[in-house]
């Protein structure tokens, strides 16, 4: 039977918050590009515009699981989609982005 690499594609903020609390080892993806990072950005979190993941395929394939997020969603999804495509079976994209964590984890988070 072949796995399905779009199942469980998506991870709520909730979730992310959770195991950021956790101390869950994963890699936390801002793929946004550096001047949307600047504008806000999750503490932790390591900028690889979108661009560059396939450049930083290698090094995120060795950090097991990861979190990807962009500003609403869909740039992430897309990077998770391609990562899982890649053999990177914890890839995985933040639902409704940075914005979504604004509004729901962390107000402080400046919206854009």
């Amino acid at each position: 039977m072949v796995e399905n690499w779009m199942e469980n594609l998506e991870i709520v903020p909730q979730e992310v918050k959770r195991r950021l609390a956790n101390g869950e080892p994963f890699l936390l993806v801002d793929v946004r590009e550096p001047w949307e990072h600047e504008t806000a950005h999750i503490e932790g979190a390591r900028l690889i515009p979108l661009r560059e993941i396939p450049a930083h395929a290698d090094e995120i394939q060795e950090a097991g699981d990861v979190v990807l997020f962009c500003h609403l969603g869909m740039r992430s999804l897309d990077a998770a989609a391609w990562l899982r495509s890649q053999g990177v079976a914890g890839a995985v994209s933040m639902s409704g982005g940075i914005d979504r964590w604004s509004s729901e984890i962390d107000s402080a988070v400046p919206r854009y």
